[in-house]
């Protein structure tokens, strides 16, 4: 979905849009799952990064400018923890128990206008 709103800086708003956010790229080098005894399914994603490009306005009282901007998020490490209980009918279900997650590095380049 687009993102878009306001904030406080300075003397006045800043009024923003993004807008046509596509994730281009994942990559996940070092990931894996292994069975935890009498609890359920642990995921580990080591290492991964993505791409997302997107296109951005923004507005204050003295300018307005626009363009495309793509960010690249790299060394994001994810844990999850699983369970698996059977439900009422006994069969399998899975829920989320926890969930752990880092990022390193967002690099963020934006062009337009001005």
């Amino acid at each position: 979905p687009d993102l878009s709103g306001y904030e406080k800086y300075g003397l006045g708003n800043v009024k923003y849009n993004i807008s046509r956010i596509h994730i281009t790229a994942v990559e996940f080098p070092g990931a894996s799952i292994s069975l935890i005894p009498e609890t359920g399914i642990k995921l580990v994603i080591g290492n991964a990064s993505l791409t997302i490009d997107m296109n951005w306005n923004i507005r204050t009282w003295m300018f307005k400018d626009s363009g495309r901007s793509t960010v690249y998020i790299s060394k994001v490490f994810v844990t999850a923890i699983f369970s698996t209980p059977l439900d009422n009918t006994g069969h399998p279900s899975i829920s989320l128990t926890s969930c752990r997650t880092t990022s390193g590095d967002i690099d963020i380049k934006l062009n337009g206008k001005s």
